[in-house]
């Protein structure tokens, strides 16, 4: 099972598999044709509150995983969705952020790779 990265300004691909969107919102100026998703899943992106504080910020980058982490605990059924596509193969996680090492795909990725091992 694999799990890849892919901005969502970026070109879908053949081999991307189970493409899904996990920012609660949508990309700006990104047409829903060109983003060819499977899947949205809001309920899985940061809370507002806890976007707004990280603020893409390095430093914090630690601190919002915890706190991440700990939101992704309390999303049991979105969370059972997400591993039920990670089951069936191939899953690219769609993001906006520009900073592609600190956002919450990456975050989502590591916590992912935890509960399946």
């Amino acid at each position: 099972m694999q799990i890849w990265l892919k901005r969502a300004y970026e070109e879908p691909g053949e081999n991307d598999g189970y493409r899904i969107l996990v920012d609660r919102i949508w990309p700006r100026g990104v047409s829903k044709e060109k983003l060819k998703l499977d899947a949205w899943l809001k309920e899985i992106a940061p809370s507002a509150e806890l976007r707004q504080w990280f603020g893409h910020d390095p430093e914090r980058w630690d601190e919002f995983k915890h706190r991440f982490f700990a939101e992704l605990d309390g999303c049991k059924i979105a969370m059972e969705e997400l591993l039920s596509f990670t089951k069936k193969g191939q899953v690219t996680l769609i993001f906006a952020a520009s900073d592609e090492e600190h956002n919450n795909a990456v975050a989502l990725k590591e916590y992912l790779e935890t509960k399946m091992n």
